[in-house]
């Protein structure tokens, strides 16, 4: 995955190549200087005067050797940049695309570390690893010609020695990336039982379980610890193997440099110091390889997890073109319908539903009969498992997402709003952009238009995250509100009366009532004017439809609504 992101990046690569190549030959020149000089000024005794030129000269290598560097480090730190911005756009399409039962699988914050940390450790593959290896490879093949041009016996050491460097490099690299991809799994591991921890920590100091917790937190706090301090172990290890075996070579070449210079005499003094000068560069360029490949290792576990993150074979809702009308609600057909959760033995079996445009359709049912699941796959945010869902002629695998959700609009028993104004919070999901004249004539459709004057900045008053500051009833009718300034063709409701006291509940019911001249409205219902008032009733039970009717008829028909009306009449129909 990051090699196939890298070749989206070739003018930077290019430029890598190029920067390389120069700063190859600003450090040969460098070296040619310095020895030019030490060799005017202390063998043939020239004035300072004589050697101005070569002195400008070598300052401008030096520049040129830093200003080479820095664009190919400025080149990796851009390229990391936009490859991390892709891959976050990625991994939230990735999630955000998911189906209910799969987003709802893992943790939270175990998704927060995905998106922040893991992405993160990539930048290093990118940022420094990339530009070095460029660099590692064309600066000592420019060394390494000089070297052999110039004096070849310590060209042959060089070759001798140099590649037991990339042998230990590999051999520590395959243990860094799999000590990377723990480290960053129990980096994952801690931040979601932290942040869960966090959410439920009313609940868990309600019933006194604070101290299990918090053990609970050192404990994974202490395995993410242990796999930072194995990372950071492999690492020193490798750093003081590229040392030794830098300071071995080295040492090898100045020796034979020196035997030649002072006993056999067959090298010059010009020769012997320009090799002493370039061989430590030809290392340093080695070195340098060795310390970004293990973080270029480390972003390799980091590429393994995010691309098992996208590999992971789930079994989501498929979607096709645009051939939906917008103008009209569009007729729901569920056809020898079954669906299975993955992880459950729950199923919906033979299901057969058809709901017609502008249809009043209540959904009922003892807990656990599968109302939710079957308002979730009628929503699309389920797949089935066998059988047809057609929207209106076509199959729903033939209807483009984006056409079908912006005809819907979901309601929940806790609807989520974000942190911002409430006049943003109630413009969220729709397609065009509206005024706040707009917005106010939504919120006093919703009957919420008296509560939003009383606040001290109106429509601008900010909320905070999940609705923060409001009461459930509250939160109930911005996200109506939403709905009356989209006006989507159909409506699902999944019991958003559920908890409310009656007062608010009228209201709601109201604003309901009100959805209910222009669009189909599905309701997962449990109150007697919801379902008494429906044109079609389903009645659900252990996840098959026992029976579909009209009030009147299934009052005649059939036992288990009976009583269940009598139920909530206190015993009489």
């Amino acid at each position: 995955m990051l090699q196939q992101l890298q070749r989206q990046h070739q003018v930077q690569i290019l430029w890598m190549v190029i920067c390389s190549i120069g700063l190859g030959i600003a450090i040969i020149w460098q070296s040619y200087l310095i020895v030019s000089i030490i060799e005017q000024i202390f063998l043939q005794g020239k004035t300072v005067s004589a050697i101005v030129n070569f002195v400008f000269l070598l300052l401008a290598m030096l520049l040129l050797r830093m200003l080479f560097s820095f664009i190919n480090k400025r080149n990796g730190t851009k390229m990391s940049t936009s490859v991390k911005q892709k891959l976050r756009e990625d991994v939230l399409n990735h999630f955000t695309n998911q189906s209910v039962s799969n987003a709802a699988k893992g943790q939270s914050g175990n998704k927060t570390s995905v998106f922040m940390d893991t992405v993160d450790e990539i930048d290093a593959y990118y940022s420094q690893y990339l530009p070095q290896m460029i660099q590692s490879f064309v600066v000592p093949l420019l060394i390494l010609l000089v070297i052999f041009w110039t004096h070849w016996t310590t060209g042959v050491i060089i070759l001798v020695t140099a590649p037991f460097i990339p042998i230990f490099m590999m051999i520590i690299g395959f243990k860094t990336k799999d000590k990377s991809e723990e480290q960053l799994s129990q980096m994952a591991a801690f931040s979601g039982t932290f942040l869960d921890i966090l959410q439920g920590l009313p609940t868990i100091r309600l019933f006194g379980k604070s101290k299990q917790q918090r053990e609970k937190i050192s404990n994974s706090s202490v395995r993410f610890r242990d796999a930072t301090m194995e990372v950071l172990r492999v690492a020193f290890t490798n750093s003081l193997a590229l040392e030794f075996i830098s300071m071995l070579s080295i040492g090898l070449i100045a020796l034979e440099v020196a035997i030649r210079m002072i006993i056999f005499q067959d090298i010059s003094f010009f020769t012997g110091f320009l090799m002493l000068l370039l061989a430590p560069e030809f290392f340093n360029q080695l070195k340098a390889l060795g310390t970004a490949f293990h973080s270029g290792r480390s972003s390799m576990g980091a590429g393994n997890k995010l691309e098992a993150i996208f590999d992971e074979t789930n079994n989501e809702v498929k979607w096709g073109a645009d051939v939906l009308s917008s103008i009209k609600p569009p007729r729901l057909e569920l056809r020898d319908m079954n669906f299975t959760y993955a992880d459950s033995s729950f199923q919906l079996q033979s299901i057969n539903l058809i709901i017609n445009p502008k249809e009043q359709v209540a959904i009922i049912g003892s807990t656990g009969a599968g109302k939710s699941t079957i308002l979730h796959i009628i929503a699309g945010l389920l797949p089935i498992t066998e059988g047809n869902y057609y929207i209106d002629k076509y199959k729903q695998a033939d209807v483009e997402e984006h056409s079908w959700f912006k005809q819907l609009i979901y309601i929940s028993q806790n609807p989520y709003l974000f942190s911002g104004t409430i006049a943003e919070n109630i413009a969220l999901g729709s397609t065009k952009v509206h005024d706040h004249n707009e917005i106010k004539q939504a919120a006093m459709e919703a009957g919420i238009w008296e509560w939003i004057e009383q606040l001290p900045s109106g429509l601008d008053t900010n909320i905070g995250e999940a609705g923060r500051g409001l009461s459930g009833g509250e939160k109930q009718r911005v996200v109506l509100a939403r709905t009356f300034l989209k006006r989507p063709n159909i409506i699902l409701f999944d019991e958003p009366t559920t908890g409310l006291d009656v007062h608010t509940e009228e209201v709601l019911q109201q604003s309901m009532n009100k959805l209910r001249e222009y669009a189909t409205v599905i309701t997962v219902a449990h109150r007697i004017q919801t379902i008494r008032s429906a044109d079609k009733i389903v009645l659900m039970e252990q996840g098959s439809i026992r029976a579909i009717g009209t009030d009147r008829e299934l009052l005649q028909e059939d036992e288990l609504y009976q009583s269940m009306m009598k139920l909530q009449q206190g015993g009489e129909v």
